[in-house]
C-alpha cells in the first residue's frame, strides 16, 4: 500500500523537471495485469460476445455466463487498455478487437493469446531462474502433446502478417525452387506458392511437425506444388535441386556457431545464383531496437537451451563467412524482418 500511495503524491512545488519519478517503473511492472486481463477476456469469449452488437452489463453477462462482477471486472479493464469502447453502460468492440479477437477475419490474434497464455506465460514465470542457469527448466521441445497444437496455431498466427509481407518482399524469381527448411506449419511457403503458380517448394521438417505441415499444405489447395519431407535441418546433407531456401523463425533456436554451420550446408547444396531467404526477429547493432525483438530474448530464454535474438550485422558477418552476400534488409510485420543474400 506505501507503494502505491507514494506513486500517487503530488511532488513538491520545488522539484525539478528532471526529477526522476517511478512511472516508467510501474508501468512496465504491473504490464503482467494487462496482459492476463486480455488472455481471460479472449478465453471467455468476451470479443465474440459484443460481435452480436453494443450491450449493458446484465447482457453481456447473459451472452458470456459470467457473472455481473465478472463481466464488469474483465469488460471495465479492456475499455481501460482500450480494446473495448464504452458508451454509457453499453459495451462495444474497438476496430481492433473486431479485427484481431473475434474470429471474423481472417487476421486472428486469439491462438496467440492462447499461446502466450498457456505456454510462454508459466514459462516466463521462471525467467531469472532460466537466466541464471543459463538455460531453462524445460525446453518447448518436451511440452505435452495436447500443447503442441497450441504451440503450432500460436506461432502461425505469431507470423500471419510476416507471412503475407513476404512474397512481396523475398525478390524471388519467378518459377522458383524453395527448400523450406524448418518450414513449420508450412504457411511461409504456402505464402510464397500463393504469389506465384509457378514456384514449387519442399518443407523440410521434423516428424511430429511434418504431420502438421502436410494437413496445412492439403488445406491450402496446393499439395501439388508444395511437399513436406521428414528431416533435420542439423543433420545429413540437405536435398539438392533447389535453386531457393527460406529459413524462417529458425536463427533464434540456435547459438551462431550453429547458425554458421547451417548457412555452409545450405550453401553446399545450393547452386551458383542460388537465392537465400532468412525471416527472423532481427534486431539493430545494440539487440535493443525493435523492442519487440529485444523482449523476444527472453521468450527463447524461457523455452531454449541456445535461444537467442541476433542481428542484422551479426547475421551479416554469418552470411560473409559462409558463402553468401547479403543483397538487402527488409522489414515485414512486426518485429519480424527479412535478410536476403545470394551465393558468392
Amino acid at each position: 500500500m506505501l507503494l502505491v500511495m507514494t506513486t500517487t503524491l503530488t511532488p513538491p512545488t520545488d522539484v525539478v523537471p528532471d526529477t526522476p519519478t517511478p512511472s516508467l517503473i510501474m508501468q512496465t511492472a504491473h504490464g503482467f495485469m494487462a496482459s492476463k486481463h486480455l488472455f481471460a477476456a479472449s478465453e471467455l469469449g468476451l470479443f465474440e460476445a459484443l460481435e452480436e452488437g453494443p450491450v449493458d452489463l446484465d447482457g453481456l453477462a447473459a451472452r458470456t455466463g459470467l457473472t455481473r462482477r465478472a463481466a464488469r471486472i474483465s469488460a471495465d479493464a479492456m475499455v481501460a487498455i482500450g480494446l473495448l469502447d464504452k458508451d454509457g453502460d453499453r459495451y462495444t468492440n474497438t476496430p481492433e478487437a473486431t479485427t484481431f479477437l473475434t474470429g471474423a477475419t481472417p487476421a486472428d490474434l486469439r491462438p496467440l493469446l492462447r499461446f502466450w497464455d498457456r505456454l510462454s506465460y508459466p514459462a516466463w514465470a521462471d525467467l531469472a531462474g532460466a537466466l541464471g542457469r543459463g538455460r531453462p527448466a524445460r525446453q518447448i521441445f518436451d511440452i505435452d502433446d495436447e500443447l503442441v497444437p497450441i504451440m503450432s496455431a500460436g506461432i502461425e498466427a505469431a507470423t500471419s502478417g510476416a507471412c503475407h509481407a513476404l512474397p512481396a518482399a523475398a525478390g524471388l524469381r519467378p518459377g522458383s525452387r524453395l527448400l523450406d527448411i524448418g518450414g513449420g506449419t508450412g504457411s511461409w511457403a504456402i505464402a510464397l506458392a500463393a504469389a506465384d503458380p509457378a514456384l514449387t517448394a519442399t518443407v523440410l521438417e521434423l516428424a511430429d511437425v511434418a504431420a502438421v505441415a502436410e494437413d496445412h499444405v492439403h488445406a491450402s489447395g496446393n499439395s501439388d506444388r508444395i511437399d513436406v519431407r521428414v528431416g533435420d535441418l542439423r543433420e545429413g546433407d540437405l536435398p539438392g535441386g533447389y535453386d531457393a531456401f527460406l529459413l524462417a523463425n529458425v536463427v533464434h533456436y540456435y547459438t551462431p556457431e550453429t547458425n554458421r554451420d547451417i548457412l555452409r550446408r545450405i550453401r553446399a547444396a545450393a547452386p551458383s545464383g542460388a537465392q537465400l531467404l532468412l525471416a527472423d526477429f532481427w534486431t539493430d547493432s545494440t539487440h535493443t531496437q525493435p523492442l519487440p525483438a529485444a523482449l523476444m530474448a527472453g521468450e527463447f530464454a524461457v523455452h531454449l537451451n541456445d535461444g537467442d535474438v541476433y542481428s542484422v550485422k551479426e547475421a551479416t558477418g554469418w552470411l560473409a563467412e559462409t558463402g553468401w552476400n547479403l543483397t538487402r534488409h527488409t522489414p515485414l510485420a512486426g518485429p519480424i524482418s527479412l535478410l536476403t543474400a545470394e551465393t558468392a
